[in-house]
């Protein structure tokens, strides 16, 4: 698969943190590409790089090492101007928190990132945003006079006007009911349609997953396998082995660390 046919593209990407004397990995050495017109779940145990992989293909965090792509530009040549430049033109962001402002109606919200940019929005693409996503009816509604679910439609349309290259969702259905959940997903599956936009989304739950097509498993800052067109069940199993995985790992680590004060004393 040739560059151009990604959205985002991560190349030998390394990333740790500071937490006390030892640096933590979040990412180690992680190459992955996310190809136009799909939609990918990322799934693992808790502390495994899912988040911190999401907020590195944002340009959110800083990288150690290696090389992260948005439509062909290299993140780490920009400047933090034409970062932000990219980020709010070819990156829609979704988050477990709808982060509407209450005070401006749904139709306000969705246009609010254009206006603080300095771009005009005419109504009727902001109207445009809000059918796609089932809500023209609402434009005028204020966040608390919308139910959850409609809240995320809200934020989904907002991350879908400039016409993003990746569209990056992080626990979108984590704060909704089963059927806003599956309202939420049947749209990111409508929007990752979309030849010219891919859809990464982070869940920890496997029917979430299922709307994918393809599951990126991470463990330990590492790439753990794939699923291609998963069912819930499979995803599921996946996730079953690979925190047994890591527990029998914990476990041999204790041991060995064991053993070695034994040795010491």
């Amino acid at each position: 698969m040739n560059a151009t046919d990604l959205a985002v593209e991560l190349r030998s990407v390394r990333r740790t943190y500071r937490r006390g004397p030892e640096p933590v990995v979040g990412l180690d050495e992680v190459s992955v590409g996310f190809p136009f017109g799909t939609f990918t779940a990322v799934m693992g145990p808790s502390g495994s790089g899912k988040s911190t992989l999401l907020r590195s293909a944002a340009g959110l965090e800083a990288i150690d090492a290696g090389e992260v792509r948005v439509d062909g530009t290299v993140l780490g040549g920009l400047r933090d101007k034409a970062l932000t430049v990219l980020r709010r033109e070819r990156i829609g962001f979704v988050f477990q928190s709808f982060n509407l402002l209450p005070a401006l109606t749904a139709a306000q919200n969705v246009a609010l990132p254009a206006r603080l940019a300095g771009r005009r929005t005419a109504p009727s693409e902001v109207t445009a945003a809000l059918s796609a996503v089932g809500l023209a009816d609402r434009a005028g509604h204020r966040p608390g006079e919308l139910s959850g679910g409609q809240q995320q439609r809200v934020a989904i349309a907002r991350a879908l006007l400039t016409r993003p290259a990746v569209l990056l969702a992080d626990e979108p259905t984590g704060a909704l009911d089963s059927r806003s959940g599956r309202e939420v997903l049947a749209l990111l599956r409508d929007a990752a349609d979309d030849p010219g936009r891919a859809v990464v989304m982070v869940t920890h739950d496997p029917v979430a997953a299922s709307y994918a097509d393809r599951v990126l498993f991470l463990r330990d800052g590492r790439l753990a396998g794939t699923l291609e067109r998963p069912t819930a069940e499979q995803v599921a199993a996946r996730m079953t082995a690979l925190e047994a995985a890591g527990a029998a790992g914990a476990d041999e680590a204790d041991e060995a660390d064991e053993a070695a004060g034994a040795v010491a004393c």
